[in-house]
């Protein structure tokens, strides 16, 4: 049986185009790496999560690679009979609409549904129509909801020695917060049931809702009838705005040229360079006077960090920027050769005090430093000299001498 679940659900519920093209046009789709890594994020977050009311049931079954769906809703039964208290991955069909809940926890005469997500902001729109949705499948197959429950990272906690489950996250009733979406529950799965099972795809323009609350993968397919440049290709430009644009018939840089809503001097020079053919806009008076700030030697400075959910570092918060990887581009004179420093950390290993020795040992004091984005690099050097106070003078006065390359 092909069951509508509360992933489709959310597809819908965000754009009924989005919805039936990821049933019927899969192909379409472009990978979007940031999803993936959301995806991954919250499957671990997940996991973690579970333990956060003791000991419970897991009635997961896969069947290969898939989820056995019959198997997982015999097993529910099973343990919902058993008066088992803590079932994650509980899993129910109704009508031929499915659901998995991440936690439920049996209540006096009722159960509550946990919903678990790696956000620090439980507040998502989107998050109320996925539990609206799960509340309803439940209610429908006799299940006496007590209450509704968002399981969030608690973006204030702080690794010790051993990382404490119940402090890593916060829970937030949203019993209140999903009434809305209650009313409009049943019209809804209504409309997508019947977008679902359509033949033919739905006539929807691309809106704001193309990357809110998420980035639609189907943007590259629904915008090819748009030209290139267009209002979409500006440099910084809220997407907003573009969209505003977009809806009054102004899309190509013709149609944006001269118009007195552009306001941005880097936007109106984009604009006119592309449409007379001039090719890269050179800033030779910033370069120049960029040029006259520099001394040698001159080094070049470029870190790569990682953010994790669940921190692993004593004295970390989620998703905090762990620098583990530095390169360091160097010349000694004007004409010198270019020569390279670098580090990469040990896997497993927490990477920031060995990483700011260094740091310290390959930059000499004073010297001039440059960075694509300097803001980013110095953050990451200011926290690091926050931490390790025998080391902070001589980060800090490496953190002054860099200068950013934007120009």
């Amino acid at each position: 049986m092909k069951y509508f679940s509360k992933t489709q659900y959310c597809d819908f519920w965000q754009c009924p185009k989005m919805l039936w093209l990821r049933q019927n046009c899969p192909e379409k789709m472009s990978v979007d790496e940031n999803a993936r890594f959301r995806m991954d994020t919250g499957k671990n977050v997940g996991a973690y999560a579970r333990n956060i009311f003791g000991e419970y049931v897991d009635v997961t079954v896969c069947e290969g690679a898939c989820l056995d769906i019959n198997k997982m809703l015999e097993k529910t039964r099973t343990e919902i009979e058993k008066g088992t208290p803590i079932i994650c991955e509980a899993s129910f069909e109704y009508s031929g609409m499915y659901c998995a809940v991440d936690i439920l926890r049996k209540e006096d005469e009722g159960w509550s549904i946990y919903e678990v997500k790696s956000s620090t902001d439980p507040n998502k729109s989107v998050y109320m129509a996925d539990i609206a949705y799960q509340k309803y499948v439940l209610q429908k197959c006799g299940i006496n909801i007590k209450s509704t429950n968002i399981i969030f990272i608690n973006n204030e906690y702080i690794l010790e020695d051993e990382l404490n489950i119940n402090e890593l996250f916060n829970i937030k009733n949203v019993d209140d917060e999903i009434k809305q979406e209650e009313i409009l529950l049943q019209k809804n799965i209504l409309f997508a049931r019947q977008i679902s099972s359509a033949l033919k795809e739905p006539d929807i323009d691309i809106s704001e809702r193309c990357q809110n609350p998420y980035k639609c993968g189907f943007w590259e397919y629904c915008t090819s009838h748009i030209p290139s440049p267009s209002v979409f290709n500006l440099y910084r430009m809220k997407f907003k705005k573009k969209i505003d644009f977009y809806k009054k018939g102004i899309v190509s840089f013709n149609d944006l040229s001269d118009n007195p809503d552009i306001k941005n001097e880097k936007q109106k020079r984009q604009i006119k360079y592309h449409l007379e053919d001039k090719g890269t806009y050179i800033n030779k008076r910033g370069i120049e006077n960029f040029l006259d700030e520099l001394s040698f030697p001159l080094y070049f400075l470029d870190f790569e960090t990682v953010q994790y959910a669940i921190p692993k570092y004593t004295g970390t918060k989620p998703y905090q920027q762990i620098p583990f990887q530095y390169s360091l581009h160097y010349l000694d004179k004007r004409d010198g050769e270019l020569m390279h420093k670098e580090f990469l950390a040990e896997i497993g290993t927490d990477p920031r005090k060995t990483l700011a020795e260094r740091l310290c040992n390959d930059i000499p004091e004073d010297v001039c430093i440059i960075a694509y984005n300097k803001s980013f690099e110095c953050d990451v050097i200011k926290n690091l000299a926050s931490i390790y106070s025998e080391l902070a003078s001589q980060l800090l006065n490496i953190e002054s001498n860099i200068k950013d390359l934007l120009l």
